[in-house]
């Protein structure tokens, strides 16, 4: 009896301890921070080419290579303003403004450094057209290099917010990130494309005519092979962004709106489990449960040790 006693407590604990801490690890997949580079729809490092006629709206900077090294590129295309390094931009742009544009670079690297730090909640496989097919939910996802294609035409990705305005995507490529011409990222149940991360540790490369969904953070190089639709923004850190008739509207979160308190009734109801009574405090359920159980386990603890 005495054994089947403790037995029963030592189970009723990691029952408790395992409800709490599977709740703590199901915390919302927080925001990534891009400071001063979220003002540009399109950052270079190395370069910055264009094949008219693209449509930015947004700013654009190209850090620490000089301004010469912008090709093709007019004010006529950006809505916002073209920055760089030294006053020798194209033509009309705003021109020497180092301290932005590099401020941005750091920060660029920050933002990369934190989305490739976070704990994948999935992992994808290896392989052609991983991507492609999936209704993922916030969360944060790793991939790896596709012998095409990581997204292919036939089956988009659909990102589903859940009603959650504040949701947030993050995608680790652990190598090369590519779409296939036509491919489709689309948003649903109130995503927004502010609160999608691409981390790609090389390069990216989008077909012919994607359209695609979030800001890229690309240690490398972005290409673009033409006629292709970006809501958010292409920011590459170390290479090269290589524009083609491209569109890309880098968008703001649209601002949540805060929740009308609801009066508590007088009096009120019985406090539940998750709530302190003696001060009225909400706390996690998922707290509420551990630090039941512990309490629970402790009382059959003391009443083992009375009977034993």
């Amino acid at each position: 009896m005495k054994i089947f006693t403790k037995f029963s407590i030592v189970v009723l604990l990691i029952v408790a301890i395992t409800i709490g801490v599977a709740g703590l690890s199901s915390a919302a997949t927080t925001t990534v921070s891009l400071g001063t580079a979220d003002s540009f729809a399109v950052l270079g490092g190395q370069a910055i080419t264009n094949v008219p006629n693209s449509v930015i709206t947004g700013n654009v900077g190209l850090s620490p290579a000089a301004g010469t090294n912008y090709a093709g590129l007019t004010t006529a295309e950006v809505s916002g303003t073209i920055y760089a390094v030294d006053a020798t931009g194209p033509a009309g742009s705003a021109g020497n403004n180092p301290s932005l544009v590099n401020g941005a670079q750091s920060d660029l690297t920050t933002a990369y450094l934190d989305a490739a730090g976070r704990t994948p909640t999935t992992t994808f496989v290896a392989g052609d057209n991983q991507l492609g097919g999936q209704t993922l939910t916030a969360g944060v996802y790793a991939f790896g290099h596709a012998t095409t294609a990581n997204l292919t035409a036939a089956s988009p990705l659909t990102l589903d917010a859940q009603g959650d305005p504040n949701a947030v995507f993050i995608f680790q490529a652990s190598s090369d990130l590519v779409t296939a011409s036509n491919s489709v990222v689309q948003l649903v149940n109130g995503a927004q494309a502010c609160n999608v991360f691409w981390q790609v540790t090389s390069s990216v490369t989008l077909g012919t005519s994607s359209t695609f969904v979030g800001n890229v953070l690309a240690l490398t190089s972005i290409t673009d092979n033409g006629s292709s639709t970006v809501s958010g923004s292409l920011l590459a850190r170390n290479g090269q962004v290589a524009l083609n008739m491209t569109t890309i509207n880098d968008l703001t979160c649209a601002v949540t709106p805060t929740p009308t308190p609801t009066p508590t009734p007088t009096p009120g109801p019985s406090p539940t489990p998750s709530q302190l009574p003696s001060t009225g405090i909400s706390i996690p359920l998922n707290i509420a449960i551990l630090l039941t159980g512990i309490f629970t386990v402790a009382i059959l603890f003391k009443v083992a040790r009375r009977k034993g």
